[in-house]
């Protein structure tokens, strides 16, 4: 395992994203012992196209998602999970309208039998 440091994405510009994310996906391509054509058709696209994808050249954001697809690496769209978070003070206010204890069982006109 190697240690990475931590990478300043939104200094690096366009041009060197792309080129990083072209990167990332020739590494999963050749690491699944996969060629440009194979990994082309299986996508659905030329192999200009990947060639282009893996050189951090323009290309549309449907084809990187279908070479991503066959490589099954669409887990790195975790990432862009959208998670629906509760503010401090909205829990606070929810917690106070909830139930704090039990309100006591009321008998019946006192006829209760108590079984004794």
């Amino acid at each position: 395992m190697t240690d990475k440091s931590y990478v300043n994405w939104a200094q690096m510009t366009d041009a060197a994203l792309a080129e990083t994310i072209g990167a990332f996906v020739k590494h999963h391509r050749v690491r699944q012992n996969m060629s440009q054509d194979e990994t082309a058709e299986a996508a659905g696209i030329s192999r200009s196209t990947l060639s282009l994808l893996e050189r951090g050249e323009g290309v549309k954001l449907s084809t990187l998602i279908q070479v991503m697809r066959v490589l099954n690496v669409l887990h790195v769209m975790d990432a862009f999970e959208v998670r629906e978070e509760v503010s401090p003070l909205a829990y606070a206010k929810l917690k106070k309208k909830s139930r704090q204890r039990a309100s006591a069982k009321r008998s019946s006109g006192g006829n209760e039998d108590l079984g004794w």
